[in-house]
């Protein structure tokens, strides 16, 4: 049933007698106890937008500018695409001459627009696209690299990349994995750890190259187990970037819950493909040190 007031008060008109108000009510233009209506076809046009606007259905987040998660798949898809034309462009177009150059300059950019998009406010699609290409460009050198080493590597870390995200995937949208603050200082502790672990390997790939292996620190054979420290630290790794991934989807999913603005689908995209990268790279480095075992 219509509101009374719009469907009665003289101020919007009144229906004819039988005539058929597709809104419910009192039929518009009708004129009851006798009175006359001055309503014109052109009034009742106006008053049946009037009505329609407000017993139509409510605007959902799409419709006033809001995070839905359409627009993170769509944002997200487009930044990942990107990503991977850039790789095959650098793959099959730049020459093994040009090869060092490009992956140094699409490393140290990504890591420069990575950082300077982490800490934007409000995020930057130009910024996040222009990651996205160098980005690529440095995955594809060093896929190019690793693939002539080890035949069929690339498909291996990519179906382990994907298959980990749609798990992780899985596991969050089930319940069964809950971001809570133990998780959240876990996954610090953990990045910490990681990240001088890194800077360590790469201090003494650089400076003591004569003394280490190949992987640097990653390549040393534990003594009790004779294996590579990499065997260890590699799943290690991978385990911390799933974590990630599913505070990145427990993210997107509080920003669509508290309606943030559609622009922030840039941010979230951004967060993923960050995540994805860094994923990929490490299966990829898992799997060299597995096959350089052989």
């Amino acid at each position: 049933m219509s509101n009374p007031y719009l469907s009665n008060s003289s101020l919007f008109g009144k229906s004819k007698p039988g005539a058929v108000n597709p809104y419910g009510g009192v039929p518009q233009g009708s004129a009851p106890n006798g009175y006359a209506t001055t309503a014109t076809p052109s009034y009742d046009r106006q008053f049946a937008g009037v009505e329609e606007a407000y017993y139509g259905p409510a605007a959902g987040p799409a419709q006033t500018g809001r995070l839905t998660y359409d627009d993170v798949i769509m944002k997200t898809a487009g930044v990942v695409g990107l990503v991977v034309l850039s790789a095959a462009a650098a793959w099959m177009l730049v020459p093994p001459a040009l090869a060092m150059p490009v992956m140094i300059v699409g490393l140290i950019g990504g890591f420069i627009l990575g950082l300077v998009n982490a800490f934007k406010k409000e995020p930057s699609p130009a910024l996040i696209l222009a990651y996205a290409v160098l980005e690529g460009a440095f995955l594809g050198v060093i896929s190019e690299i690793f693939e002539s080493s080890f035949g069929g590597i690339v498909a291996q870390a990519v179906l382990a990349t994907f298959v980990t995200f749609g798990v992780t995937l899985a596991l969050y949208k089930s319940g069964k994995v809950r971001v809570t603050p133990k998780f959240r200082r876990f996954m610090m502790i953990g990045l910490i750890s990681y990240a001088a672990f890194c800077l360590i390997n790469l201090g003494a790939m650089l400076f003591f190259s004569d003394f280490v292996p190949a992987w640097g620190i990653r390549g040393m054979e534990v003594p009790i187990l004779g294996i590579p420290l990499g065997l260890l630290i590699g799943p290690i790794a991978i385990i911390l970037a799933a974590m990630c991934l599913i505070m990145d989807f427990d993210t997107i999913h509080k920003g669509v819950q508290n309606g943030l603005p559609r622009k922030f689908a840039w941010a979230a995209a951004f967060g993923i493909t960050v995540t994805l990268i860094w994923l990929y790279i490490e299966f990829l480095r898992l799997l060299a040190i597995l096959r350089g075992g052989d």
